[in-house]
């Protein structure tokens, strides 16, 4: 997650109807659908111990097998939907908002105003991202709450890139002086006539972003600096396995795999909008 990222939408063709956003939406609802649905689709309590079952592999009992501690592993991949897809929204609303307010006004005012928010920048830029990420939660104590506010301080400076670039073409644009020349608020030209024209880059960017923020969420509760145990999530459950990855596989695969085709939608759902709205590199 660096200011280096482009934004990616590649020409793919897919047989018949089928286009990335139409597979990447329906990839996304279904694991939506499974979050919130997970109280009635788990078979078990996600937390329940049973030593009389543990590190059992995949049966009619248990499809997906258990853990270490007894634990259906199918209930606990199916309830850490619910964490997971909470990490890859919210970690993308809080820098999106953010970027976009900060962009704006410095594309917008230009001056010491956009010397400003540059020199912040590239402040924040100058240090790995995740050294920068771990180095604030580890400030603020591990959890979600923490991991959010790193997401925020940090993820918000590509965003504000992106939301910059746009604004120094469009106020210059017809429409935009146009809208100056009848003396409108500066606020009014920012929102309503420049921002609907400038946003569509990061929207589609967002969607690539989850896929990050949903990996370095993975990431973070793998660390013990996210998600803390027993809550079931996916990055933890795959910590909780590496122990067991030559004797139990299933404890780390399942929760791999829900990774993996979680992001598979978000990066599909982005190069579908891409194409749809003409957002190209």
């Amino acid at each position: 997650m660096s200011g280096t990222r482009a934004i990616s939408a590649r020409r793919i063709r897919w047989p018949g109807t089928v286009t990335p956003l139409v597979l990447g939406a329906a990839i996304l609802l279904t694991w939506l659908l499974i979050a919130l649905f997970a109280p009635l689709l788990a078979p078990y309590d996600p937390i329940y111990q049973d030593a009389a079952v543990r590190l059992q592999p995949p049966s009619w009992a248990h499809p997906l097998g258990t853990d270490n501690f007894g634990r259906d592993i199918l209930s606990r991949v199916i309830w850490a939907a619910r964490i997971d897809l909470q990490i890859a929204v919210f970690g993308v609303v809080f820098p999106f908002v953010i970027g976009t307010v900060a962009g704006s006004i410095s594309g917008f005012f230009g001056g010491w105003v956009d010397t400003i928010f540059m020199r912040v920048i590239d402040v924040v830029l100058a240090f790995p991202f995740l050294v920068l990420m771990l180095a604030i939660i580890t400030i603020t104590g591990p959890g979600l709450g923490s991991f959010y506010i790193a997401m925020a301080l940090v993820g918000w400076v590509s965003y504000a890139r992106l939301i910059r670039a746009q604004f120094l073409v469009l106020k210059n644009s017809d429409f935009a002086m146009a809208a100056v020349s009848l003396g409108y608020s500066n606020s009014r030209v920012m929102f309503r006539h420049i921002m609907p024209n400038a946003i569509l880059s990061s929207v589609v960017f967002s969607m690539s972003d989850a896929v990050l923020v949903l990996l370095n969420g993975a990431a973070i509760s793998y660390l013990g600096l996210g998600v803390q145990p027993p809550v079931a999530e996916w990055g933890i459950m795959i910590a909780e396995g590496q122990g067991f990855i030559t004797s139990a596989w299933w404890i780390t695969t399942f929760p791999g795999i829900a990774i993996v085709t979680l992001a598979m939608g978000f990066s599909l759902l982005a190069d579908g909008l891409g194409e749809a709205l003409g957002v190209r590199e």
